[in-house]
Order: C-alpha cells, then structure tokens, then sequence
C-alpha cells in the first residue's frame, strides 16, 4: 500500500500470510456474496481506509453509523453520527467513550497513538513513553504539534527521547492517520443487502462441511422461503427528531412486562405459575463467582417468553423496598426447586445447582441447559464466550442484554451485587430468565431436528453436567503437610540457584526483573541478542533462555529457577490455601462447553494440569491422595483420537503401527527423527505426540 512506500519498514514485522489461509478467501468471498452482503475490495489501501472513507461519507449525509471492531485506530473515527461496537465485549464507545478509555478525544487518537507507537503494525512512538505520559503532553501542549514545538522544555530521559524521535513523529501520525477521501467504485446507496441465494449457500455450506450454518440455512428457507432478505447491517435513517441512536442498545420492549416480587400475594402467584408451567427458567443472582462461597441475593423465574420475575432476598441498597424473608421463601421454593416433575431450564445451571446446595436445596428436574444446546450446536465458537448469554441473545435473538458490568462495574471498584438497588437488580434478574426461554425457543429446534445431535445434547451433554456437579461438589482430597513440606525444600533450592545465578553474573540482581536480566546476559556478560520485545528491549523470554542455555551456564541457572518458582506459587504453596475449610477437600470447576473436541477445562485450581515431567511436578501429584481405605484409579482410552484419525483416513502407517499394537508417538518420531523406534528418547516422543494430537486438532500456522 502506500504507507509501505512512505515507511518501507511498515508491518514488516508480521509473516506473510499462510498458504493455508490465503486459499480461504475466494470462498468466503463468495459466501458473502450470496449472503447478500456487499463485497468493497480496493487495492492499495488497506480496509480501514475503504471504513474510514464509508463512515465519513455516512455522516456527512446525517447517516448514523456503527463500526464494528477491536481495533484502537479506528477510535479517531469517531464522532456526533459514528460509534464503535467491540462485538468481543459488548463495548460500545462514543466521543466520551473514547476520551474515557484512551484520555484524549477522538480528534487526538492519531497523535496519541503516534507518541505510544503501534507495535502490531510495526510503527515506533517515543521510547518509554506509555499511554500516561502521552496523555499527559497532549493535555499540556494540545496535539503533537504542540508537543513537538515544546520538546526543548521537557526535562528527564523521556524528554531525550522525544527529542530523539522528533524527525519520525510527522511521519508516524501519517502512517497512524485512517484515509477518508478514497474515491471508492461504489456509492453508499448501492452497499444495502440483497436477498440471500440460497442455493448457492446450501452449495458452499455443503462442501466445506459447515454443517451448522447448513442447517441454519436450511431451517431459514423452510421458515422464510427462498427471498427472505438479511436484516439491514445499519438503520440508515439521518439523525434527528426520532432517529434511533447509534449502537445495538435496544428499545427494551422485551422488559416491559418483568415483575418484581416483594410481597407474599406476588409470590403465591408465581409459586402457582411454575409449578402450572410445562418448562420454567430459573437463575440465581449471587454474593460470588465461588459456587462453594456463593450466597443468594435474588432468585429470577420465566414461564413463557417475556413473562418473567424476580424474587428478591438479601439485597442490601439503600432505599430499597422491604423485601421477603429469605430463608423462609426458600424453603417455600424447596419442594418445587427439588421436584424432578417439574422441568427446569437455565444458563450453566450447573452453577446454580451449587448455590441452591449451598442452602440445602438439591435441585432436580433440569432438563435444559442453554449453554449447554449452543455448545452442541456451535462447538467452535469463540470458546468459552461464545456461549455467553449475552453473546447468544445477540447473536441469536438481536437483543443486547444489560452487562453485569452495568451494575455492578468491574475491577476494583467492583460492587456486590447485593448492593445493587432492586429495581436494576429485578430487570438484569428477570432478562436472564426470560432470555433462557427465548434462546431455548430458537436453538433446541435445531437440535431436535438432527438424531446425531440430540442424541448428544440429551444423552451425553446433558447427563455429564450432573455428573461434573458430583465431581465438583465432591472434591478432591490433598496431603497439604507434605506440599508444605516440599514449598520449604523449593525455596531453600532457590536460593542455591540464586546464589549460583549471582556467581555467574558476577554479581547481585534481582532474577525477576526482565530488565536487569537482559543488562546482564546482553551487556555484562555479552551474549547475543536472540530477539526484541515489541517495544524494541532485547527480550529474555523462556524460549530465549533455552537457546542462550546451550552454550551459556547462567541461562540454565535461570530456567531451573523460574521452573522452580512457577511450581512452588502455583502448586506448593496456592493448592493448600485453596482447601474448603467446610470439606477438607479442593473443589475445581469444569467447564463442559469449551473445547470444540469436547474436552473439559479445569479451573480455580485447574487440575489437569499438573506438572508430570519433572520429579518436583511428580511429587506435586503424589500430594493427590484417597482417604483412608479407599485407592485412587486412573483409567484413559487409548489414543482413542489417533484411532479415529486412523479409521478416517485410512492412512497406511497408523493402520499398520495400530495392528502391531505399537506406540503410535513413537512410530511418529522414528518417522520425524530417522531413527529407529528403540531409539526415540522421551523428549523426542513428546514433540511427535504434540504433532499427532495438533494435526487432528487443526493445528495450522495460524
């Protein structure tokens, strides 16, 4: 483009795009098209120009515009008719959005980003200079012109290198400076969505085996017939007397019947409706994240979409109405919430399953899970958050939801949600349920509609959610006399190596600070720089380390001490404060709709991560232990991935390796290495089972 012509060095830090990934694009291109999107492709300038010079356009025609990204640069876009939405992170920012966040107006985004420099597209600010000190000069001298003409007058080592950077700051703001102006070969009238061609899409979705987004194609076409139009991507209606604000805030309609339940005739009412209703939706407001510390606020209830309430208990707010006895309105709640006839549904009830247990509630009758149904039906989307419930109502419904930020921020300036005043707390409560009901009503159609996948939802998924509330309410037993006993013996060993570290460099430091470090293995001791940080410091990374330990004593010395110190803060030491005081035991949570191969993650601590390969991290898991007269039993398939990969491809080699019975990884690394399977070491297996296990699971370079 022509920002590399003007700075040939820019984003020269980025690989070229892999093989892999560039011969993706000519069939995404074409599934826009026939999604009906228009495609806007212009050579020599780069996307956010094409945006930049579309947003403007919008605006100035009175066109209320939204621009969804991540991206920090295009922040100076914003203005009166131009918002950003973070679709990541629900964060919507608006000319005081982006003066919040950043400390400068949007005017001011491109000098800020020019002092601070942009690692990510290879641009250099001022060395030293972070986000402070360029707020901090564009408040005292206005905009980097100013800075620029006062740079005589600022004193100290950050003043040097303002001076130092002087000639390139012009220059930087350019490279930083989104175009407007392109003379772009379509108007802002011809970029609405046409009708979808379904056919096309049901032929790409087929080929490429995108089965989810086939079957939501093909659900569309029997709903909607075959000219069914997207939505529009922006209400383009000029801004003025009525015209909807910019964002993916909605009107919230879909509140307007919630109640709130602060007297017993309420109550009794909602008692007769869910114990009338077919399928409810229940969810519990908290005092924590901690399933095992968590008390309950407020319990919401939906018994048909947009008929929804909220029970508030224990919130603490000042002004707030009287509210019912708590404990007396769960005990009145006990025998429906323990009831297995009358059908629940919930977001990750799994959690709430352990709130209510919390209260000596055993609760009974879950028949669905709406986290659970996206994650049958969207395994690989975006993780974790990408069942998020908010996330599902967005992408699903077209309702945003009100953020638990919202009410009780984030941070350290994080609140209760017991201090919550009820009137907020009861509409954030109620959605939650009622979304429950919605979400259900759109996804589990899917599902039902597909053996394959209803068979998992409610003979796997289902079932396995109840069986991970027992192993988490369980818990785990550990010998914490003997992990505190070995956190004495670690740090005793650290401070050998400490001393060992000191006698190598010739002198004292502090093995923790990445810059005295790098003074000492890059100007002390001279040794060669393997590769910079963003900001341009040599970097003494692991990996730089274990290069540099090759030929270097005080590398070796280093690992063998971070290894050291990793275990003993996060095993030695953490696993014992972490037993529950109430059960003796460490209690993890499992999250069951994470992985896309339908693997578990542990948290909190995770416990399927235990080190193995060291005799340290092999005495951590000896710390894992049965009560007396019971044994712990460790059972595994056998590669059971491998073999599947074997029966799929019918690859010759694991075929055979699979007949004789041998060791797959080590066929693989005789295969990698040259060697023969006798002589494949441990560490040579290791790479060749990182190899197997990351072809089946995608792994690419990117």
């Amino acid at each position: 483009t022509f920002r590399d012509d003007w700075y040939p060095q820019y984003k020269a830090n980025r690989p070229s795009m892999p093989d892999d990934m560039a011969c993706q694009i000519e069939p995404l291109h074409a599934a826009i098209a026939a999604l009906g999107w228009p495609l806007l492709s212009v050579d020599g300038v780069e996307a956010d120009d094409v945006i930049g010079t579309l947003a403007r356009q919008a605006a100035a025609q009175g066109v209320d515009v939204v621009v969804s990204t991540g991206d920090k640069d295009l922040a100076q876009l914003v203005g009166p008719h131009v918002q950003l939405v973070n679709t990541m992170s629900n964060e919507v920012l608006d000319e005081a959005g982006v003066l919040a966040k950043f400390g400068v107006p949007p005017e001011r985004i491109v000098d800020y980003l020019a002092l601070v420099g942009d690692s990510v597209d290879n641009v250099p600010g001022v060395d030293k200079v972070g986000a402070k000190t360029a707020v901090k000069w564009l408040r005292a001298y206005g905009s980097l012109d100013g800075v620029i003409a006062a740079a005589a007058d600022v004193g100290g080592a950050v003043g040097d290198n303002l001076r130092r950077a002087l000639d390139f700051l012009p220059l930087a703001r350019r490279l930083l400076s989104v175009r407007c102006d392109l003379d772009l070969p379509l108007a802002l009238a011809d970029l609405a969505p046409r009708p979808r061609d379904r056919e096309r899409l049901r032929e790409l979705f087929t080929h490429y085996e995108m089965r989810s987004w086939l079957r939501e194609a093909q659900g569309e076409q029997s709903a909607g017939g075959a000219a069914a139009a997207p939505p529009p991507a922006v209400d383009a209606k000029p801004a003025g007397a009525g015209a909807a604000p910019p964002g993916l805030l909605p009107d919230g309609e879909h509140r307007a019947a919630y109640e709130t339940i602060l007297d017993r005739e309420s109550f009794e009412r909602w008692l007769a409706k869910i114990d009338a209703s077919p399928l409810t939706a229940v969810d519990s407001e908290t005092t924590s994240l901690d399933p095992f510390a968590a008390r309950i606020v407020g319990v919401s209830l939906a018994v048909a979409v947009g008929e929804a309430a909220y029970l508030p208990l224990a919130h603490d707010h000042p002004g707030d109405p009287a509210q019912l006895p708590c404990e007396e309105m769960l005990a009145r709640l006990k025998p429906w919430l323990e009831s297995p006839r009358h059908a629940k549904i919930g977001q990750h009830l799994k959690y709430d399953q352990h709130v209510f247990a919390n209260h000596g509630i055993a609760l009974a009758g879950v028949r669905h899970d709406t986290l659970l149904q996206s994650y049958v039906l969207e395994s690989g989307k975006d993780g974790a958050r990408g069942h998020d419930l908010g996330r599902l109502a967005t992408r699903h419904l077209g309702l945003a939801t009100i953020p638990y930020e919202a009410l009780c921020g984030k941070g350290a300036n994080q609140i209760s949600f017991a201090q919550v005043a009820i009137e907020q707390a009861a509409e954030y409560a109620a959605e939650d349920a009622d979304l429950c009901l919605r979400l259900h009503d759109k996804l589990y159609p899917q599902i039902a509609a597909d053996a394959g996948l209803k068979h998992v939802y409610q003979a796997i998924e289902m079932p396995v959610r109840e069986i991970l509330f027992r192993m988490e309410r369980t818990g785990v037993l550990i010998d914490t006399q003997q992990l505190a006993g070995q956190s004495e013996e670690i740090g005793k060993r650290l401070l050998e190596l400490e001393a060992q570290a000191y006698a190598a460099a010739g002198q004292p430091f502090n093995v923790n600070s990445p810059k005295q470090l790098a003074e000492i293995l890059f100007g002390t001791l001279a040794m060669p720089v393997r590769k910079k940080t963003p900001s341009g410091t040599p970097s003494t990374d692991e990996e730089v380390l274990s290069e540099l330990a090759l030929d270097y004593p005080l590398p070796k010395i280093l690992l063998q001490s971070r290894q050291l110190s990793k275990l003993k803060s996060t095993y030695t030491d953490k696993l014992p404060k972490m037993v529950n005081a109430q059960t003796g035991r460490v209690h993890t949570s499992y999250a069951q709709a994470v992985a896309v191969t339908g693997r578990l993650a542990s948290s909190d601590p995770n416990l399927q991560n235990i080190p193995v390969r060291t005799a340290e991290g092999r005495r951590i898991r000896a710390a894992f232990i049965a009560p007396p007269g019971s044994s712990l039993v460790s059972a595994d398939y056998s590669q059971i991935e491998l073999r599947i990969m074997a029966h799929l491809s019918e690859d010759p080699r694991l075929l055979e390796a699979f007949a004789k019975g041998d060791d797959v990884h080590r066929a693989t690394a005789a295969e990698i290495f040259g060697v023969s399977s006798g002589e494949v070491g441990p560490d040579q297996r290791r790479v060749a089972k990182v190899i197997n296990f990351g072809l089946i699971y995608g792994m690419s370079a990117f």
